[in-house]
């Protein structure tokens, strides 16, 4: 079943082809003619976007906004009128409404509104639920430690929150990235508006453009509707964008310019639109190296490193590993709904000798798959994946030549050898590497390294 939908619409035939319409595209319809009759369903039922028409026999589209508000306030509404004007736009919008229609208007008018609509309450309903998350925690969120270096993290990221200056996160895949960029947009001055996400190792590089700044309709092939970018999305909050370092060069050019402007030109346009968005970037690659190979702009990134918050990897404030798995074992109990066993001393010295290339967020997957097939109430050494017995510094496996690797050639081997030792199997050979799965991918292309030829 789509998302859920109320139209209110007094006059008859409109209610029908509004109704046809949208049902069509999958959601789920549910139709009323009066306001009066919408406030009762909204009494027994929630909705994920209520569309109402402005001029209604009775009580009108604004009154029934208002008090659709006080019964559902996170509820999103859409309203609809023949008589648009800037005033009733402005009213409307004032009052809660997240957009507006103007009619008459066709079918893909009423389409990309309604997709807009619900994609934003989406956004509002996630940033609700993570503002909760941050609020209900002493800790940020997963990042725990008292090392020197997480109280160091701390304090920056205190400082970070404090101001709306753009941050770099650095850290190695797994440390938290994300998980430090929500706390900073949640304890700042923006929390009430949106936090917006964009993994930039993810969106096709033809893409990009279309993605952080939108474009309009008829702009290339496929784009059927006009669409805002992130950016737009993000107007007021912020924008997080994660995997930074993977960006091609011509894109980083036009990030660059909206950073320094304040303006976003939608690809097919030449209209330019005023954003104000405070900007959160975090990367697991050497920023620096990447300029000086000039993969990179230097610009850019002095533009981006305002604020650098670095992220020590598991493995070098491995005195916090008593505290996370304290902090894994409440977390994970309350998941799968059991008693955790706990940790043996032997298990602990294990994990105290492992490297833990996907970092923290390993120790938690590693954590979950003990707990779950675990047969008594402690976890001994036998319980344990092979990966714990081995060596796990892979450099110490590339066996370095008398006159040494470059860094791309050592890459390359880290790759060959991550794939060798997961059977080709590119997710296992990323837990390993301590990067994404797009990452790796990414990488692989670049290197152009043939996966099938390390399963032979």
């Amino acid at each position: 079943m789509g998302q859920s939908i109320l139209i209110t619409e007094d006059d008859r035939v409109q209610r029908e082809i509004i109704s046809d319409i949208l049902e069509q595209s999958g959601y789920d319809v549910t139709t009323s003619e009066s306001a009066e009759c919408t406030l009762e369903i909204l009494k027994e039922r929630s909705f994920d976007l209520v569309l109402t028409d402005m001029r209604m026999s009775g009580m009108d589209g604004l009154e029934l906004l208002r008090q659709a508000k006080r019964l559902r306030a996170e509820l999103e509404v859409v309203v609809m009128t023949a008589h648009a004007t800037i005033r009733t736009a402005v009213t409307a919008m004032k009052e809660g409404a997240i957009d507006y229609l103007e009619k008459p208007f066709d079918k893909d008018e009423l389409l990309l509104v309604v997709d807009r609509a619900l994609e934003r309450g989406n956004l509002r309903k996630e940033n609700r639920q993570l503002r909760a998350l941050v609020k209900d925690t002493s800790s940020l969120g997963n990042i725990i430690g008292d090392s020197p270096a997480m109280q160091a993290v701390f304090e920056r990221t205190a400082r970070a929150a404090r101001v709306n200056s753009t941050v770099l996160i650095l850290g190695e895949s797994g440390t938290g990235k994300e998980l430090i960029a929500r706390h900073i947009h949640f304890e700042g001055n923006r929390q009430k508006k949106l936090f917006v996400v964009v993994n930039c190792a993810a969106i096709p590089d033809n893409l990009v453009e279309s993605e952080l700044f939108g474009h309009e309709k008829g702009a290339f092939t496929g784009a059927d509707a006009s669409r805002p970018g992130k950016f737009e999305d993000a107007h007021q909050g912020t924008l997080f964008l994660d995997e930074i370092g993977d960006m091609q060069l011509e894109s980083q050019a036009k990030l660059l310019r909206v950073l320094q402007d304040g303006v976003v030109e939608r690809v097919g346009s030449s209209k330019t639109r005023q954003v104000d968005v405070r900007v959160i970037a975090a990367t697991n690659r050497d920023l620096r190296e990447r300029v000086e190979r000039g993969e990179f702009r230097e610009d850019l990134y002095f533009r981006l490193e305002v604020l650098p918050v670095p992220l020590p990897p598991l493995r070098e404030r491995i005195e916090d590993l008593p505290l996370l798995i304290k902090h894994f074992r409440k977390k994970l109990s309350a998941k799968i709904g059991l008693d955790a066993p706990t940790i043996g001393p032997d298990v602990l010295e294990a994990f105290r000798r492992y490297r833990w290339p996907g970092n923290v967020r390993e120790l938690e997957h590693t954590l979950e798959q003990l707990y779950i097939l675990a047969d008594g109430d402690t976890i001994v050494a036998k319980d344990l994946a092979g990966k714990f017995n081995e060596r796990p510094d892979l450099l110490g496996e590339v066996g370095l030549p008398s006159g040494g690797l470059s860094l791309e050639e050592l890459e390359q081997d880290l790759i060959r050898q991550a794939l060798d030792r997961s059977g080709g199997r590119i997710k296992e050979a990323a837990a390993l590497l301590g990067l994404t799965y797009k990452t790796l991918q990414y990488r692989l292309k670049k290197h152009e390294i043939d996966r099938k030829a390390t399963e032979n």
